[in-house]
């Protein structure tokens, strides 16, 4: 009989204190990201940081952790405590490039991460400097093949979704082009409106001002559909080159591991404010597009992105190592 009640009154003591667990979340939330401040990743994770915080009624940090071509961040993320305070807002070229790219990584995309739901997508823009002959991405196949790689274009750097989503292009017109990788878009776009370099595809935000003052030319806009806010570009099959389609997403990611009430909660919470007209009114002011996606439909499509994407840098011969 003693030693049932001692078993009992363990079992008590244990009850007592899940009972007082407090629920989550009971403290700060951290999202990571793997870059520095001022890039889209970052305006990502800050427009979700504010509402997420109100709605979660706990502070909601953001963390830049750059370098690394995004490994350092991401590793640090996949390293956390799996209990839904530390999260990743993630850009799609360090997910699943990064695995094509290096011989040893830190983490893993699939393993070591639970989805918890996207954010933004950004279509790229097709730029080129005014004084090339070219109005179209068909005109440009047809240059680049005439001009048998002598045709110089920029990156934000090796590895980069503007650079391996111009091989794409390259692949697709069958051509060859000099690659002038740059330490992030915005030296690549100095060179641009100088004229050092022709040729450059990126997200809107660091080109738009310029096309619209008539300093660079937008050949394409890469999706399936115009912007509403960059109605006058048109989209890759418009521009002659039906298919080719370059993005950048943001999504955001859970330690694997988290519980799952965790999950299910944060990408409620996420969906609601990706949803909201203000996230999308802010998206769109930046030329991306808010696009929702749940945790099972993000698990496929980084999977599809990783097939799609290692292609390309196989075929490319890119390697970061």
């Amino acid at each position: 009989m003693r030693i049932i009640a001692v078993v009992l009154s363990v079992t008590g003591i244990i009850g007592s204190v899940h009972a007082q667990s407090p629920a989550y979340p009971s403290r700060l939330v951290t999202l990571v990201v793997a870059s520095a401040p001022g890039g889209t990743t970052d305006f990502t994770a800050r427009l979700l940081a504010d509402p997420l915080s109100k709605s979660l009624k706990q502070t909601v940090l953001v963390d830049n952790r750059g370098g690394g071509s995004g490994n350092i961040g991401t590793a640090l993320a996949a390293k956390a405590r799996p209990d839904g305070y530390t999260l990743l807002v993630q850009y799609s070229g360090f997910h699943v490039a990064n695995p094509s790219m290096f011989k040893e990584l830190a983490w893993s995309p699939t393993r070591d991460f639970a989805s918890i739901g996207m954010a933004l997508v950004a279509p790229h823009v097709f730029v080129t400097h005014p004084s090339l002959p070219v109005k179209n991405l068909a005109d440009l196949g047809r240059l680049a093949r005439a001009e048998r790689g002598a045709l110089p274009y920029a990156s934000s750097g090796v590895g980069s979704i503007q650079h391996i989503g111009t091989e794409l292009f390259l692949q697709i017109a069958k051509a060859k082009m000099v690659h002038v990788p740059y330490k992030g878009a915005g030296p690549a776009v100095i060179d641009l409106l100088s004229g050092q370099v022709t040729v450059f595809n990126t997200t809107p935000p660091s080109l738009i001002q310029h096309v619209r003052t008539g300093r660079l030319r937008a050949l394409a806009y890469l999706s399936k559909q115009r912007h509403p806010t960059m109605s006058e570009i048109p989209t890759s099959a418009e521009s002659g080159m039906p298919g080719y389609e370059v993005e950048s997403w943001f999504a955001v990611f859970a330690p694997a591991g988290t519980p799952r009430d965790i999950l299910e909660r944060l990408s409620a919470e996420v969906a609601r404010i990706v949803e909201s007209p203000d996230f999308k009114r802010r998206a769109e002011e930046q030329g991306a597009f808010a696009r929702a996606m749940d945790p099972k439909a993000l698990d496929a499509y980084v999977v599809r992105e990783i097939d799609q994407w290692g292609k390309v840098i196989r075929t490319a011969g890119i390697t970061m190592e």
